[in-house]
């Protein structure tokens, strides 16, 4: 930028004001410093729309970007955008593909993006993709097309093997992170560890907890002891307590923590080494891992437990007596996630030992189970309720629920920002009064005025639509499975939640009229799934013609069928329709 540019004059009064309330605005370099420091993408953005001198400041001042459908635009049109990035978050796959709905090969490959990047941000430093397509290629590319890489973030991806995360460890020479949750890859062995130089000492962060193969032991020790800076440990289920032992003692300073098998015959000794190694942890606010735990090693954690304020004990199959003992030595607690095999008595304890906490939930540890016989009902939720004032954030799989209980629930906790109830059994009513499930989410909506984003379940009509359309204001995302009673009911959501960004609905009885009744609401939204629903081909083509700027895609699993959609994908797009779709996908 020119860094003397002429500047006009600008007045914040009418035309006629005085000379005096004129004022010069601020100099590029002032406002760019200022601008760099805010941190929301979200105000960021707003920023750019005041004028064009703020307009080029925040192009030449931003530094991260956040991409929440990589399809919405195309790395040629960010490059010109933000000249100066260092690092990017991307996003790929529509949600749904976490509950296998996305066909395999549908997309979202990084490739094209690294290509582009390495002429464009040759300086990038960070890159954290969440269902993308990533092969090893792009992998080995990242690692030698950017000699100042740092941090690498791979969540629920898919398409490459450890052979990847070898060449990022051989290449990378100044990694600070390398984070890598449940994604879909290859696992060929724990040799990639091994791959960072014997004089790399820049680690920060490290998860490879959701891989499966054995590391060397000896490596990662070397690897620890070196990086004086690892702050985030994350190891799998392979490593011993033994072996944990010896690494906590050479990185007492962590603070988030992820543990491998926590069951193993320990003797005396050193059992008194690993509770001490865990009581010189000072530092620790996260502890997660804790595979196959049990009570008798359980009060190893006591001593480190104070200070904790995320507990995810989504790995570790603890049952009610044993979550109540670790949660007394846990006050502090603001996020707790659990399996359901806790069962309603384990979310009393939540409920008497846990009084900060914001965020919980709840996993099943096998949905597709009908005759399991554990699992949690209305009633521990309802205790977490009463104990847990301070809930913002609630994600609960259970067996059962009653209208009763949400609304005690909410009445309790109205300050809710997500709620995500799902009923296991799809269309299930309330239990108890055999009624639907509308007057449960009709509670929440009007009583929790901050709610951002809803998910609901149980045996649903179009009431519940009326009430999300007529009271969920500041509503974000909703999803929706097995609900719904006609076009009217998406027909209320759609015109009446202004803020409404994301849909997502499957196996619902809405049609062409509800899918058309968003011609004025989807290009301020950034994605609308629908799947095994009642949409046509020809409601997706009026749509794509009347919104040509919409790209409305269309998954097709019976070619042979022209009349019927069964997998309709739409979002804005400044990039047009995209040019890798694979021949099942067609673009409308």
């Amino acid at each position: 930028m020119d860094p003397n540019p002429k500047r006009r004059k600008e007045s914040l009064d009418s035309p006629d004001s005085s000379e005096s309330n004129r004022f010069l605005p601020f100099p590029d370099e002032v406002l760019e410093r200022v601008l760099s420091l805010m941190k929301s993408h979200k105000d960021r953005s707003s920023v750019s729309l005041v004028c064009k001198d703020w307009y080029n400041a925040e192009r030449w001042s931003r530094t991260h970007v956040f991409i929440g459908n990589c399809y919405s635009v195309s790395p040629e049109i960010v490059a010109r955008r933000f000249p100066k990035i260092r690092s990017v978050t991307l996003k790929g796959k529509p949600r749904f593909s976490d509950f296998n709905l996305v066909p395999q090969n549908w997309g979202a490959d990084i490739h094209s993006w690294l290509v582009l990047f390495a002429s464009a941000y040759p300086f990038l430093e960070e890159l954290r993709l969440k269902r993308m397509a990533v092969t090893d290629e792009s992998l080995e590319f990242l690692a030698t097309s950017f000699p100042n890489f740092k941090a690498l973030s791979l969540l629920s991806c898919e398409g490459f093997s450890t052979d990847g995360l070898a060449a990022i460890a051989t290449h990378c020479k100044n990694l600070t992170e390398l984070d890598i949750q449940e994604n879909g890859m290859e696992d060929s062995g724990g040799g990639w560890l091994s791959c960072f130089p014997e004089n790399f000492t820049s680690l920060e962060v490290l998860n490879f907890a959701s891989l499966n193969s054995d590391v060397s032991f000896d490596v990662l020790e070397r690897l620890v002891t070196r990086c004086k800076s690892l702050r985030v440990l994350k190891v799998n289920k392979n490593i011993t307590l033994e072996q944990f032992q010896r690494l906590l003692v050479r990185a007492p300073w962590l603070t988030e923590l992820g543990t491998g098998s926590f069951q193993q015959e320990l003797t005396p000794r050193q059992y008194t080494e690993l509770e001490s190694a865990f009581s010189n942890c000072k530092n620790l606010h996260t502890l997660s891992g804790l595979w196959e735990a049990t009570l008798l090693y359980l009060p190893v954690l006591f001593p480190a437990c104070a200070s904790l304020t995320f507990l995810n004990l989504s790995y570790a199959t603890l049952e009610s007596g044993e979550l109540a003992t670790l949660l007394a030595h846990c006050p502090n607690l603001r996020r707790l996630w659990v399996l359901d095999t806790v069962e309603d008595k384990g979310l009393e304890a939540v409920g008497s030992s846990c009084p900060l906490l914001e965020e919980l939930r709840v996993f099943p540890v096998d949905p597709f189970d009908p005759d399991i016989l554990h699992g949690v009902t209305e009633s521990g939720f309802v205790a977490v309720s009463y104990g847990c004032r301070r809930l913002r954030y609630v994600l609960y799989f259970c067996r059962q629920m009653t209208n009763a209980a949400v609304a005690t629930i909410v009445q309790n906790c109205p300050d809710f920002t997500h709620f995500r109830l799902c009923i296991m059994e799809p269309g299930r009513p309330d239990y108890l009064t055999n009624e639907p499930m509308d007057e449960a989410f009709g509670a929440v909506v009007k009583t929790c005025t901050k709610l951002q984003r809803l998910a609901v379940s149980g045996l649903l009509t179009d009431l519940t639509f009326e009430y999300i359309g007529k009271y969920a204001k500041n509503l974000e995302t909703l999803s929706v499975a097995f609900a719904g009673s006609s076009d009217w009911g998406m027909q209320c959501v759609l015109g009446g939640c202004p803020k409404l960004r994301k849909l997502e609905i499957r196996d619902s009885p809405f049609g062409n009229e509800a899918l058309l009744s968003g011609l004025e609401k989807y290009e301020s939204m950034r994605s609308l799934w629908m799947s095994a629903c009642n949409v046509t081909m020809n409601g997706c083509r009026l749509l794509a013609r009347e919104m040509p700027r919409l790209n409305v895609e269309v998954m097709k699993e019976d070619e042979s069928d022209d009349s019927q959609a069964d997998k309709v994908y739409v979002y804005r797009s400044v990039a047009g329709p995209r040019r890798d779709a694979p021949p099942f996908v067609l673009t409308l």
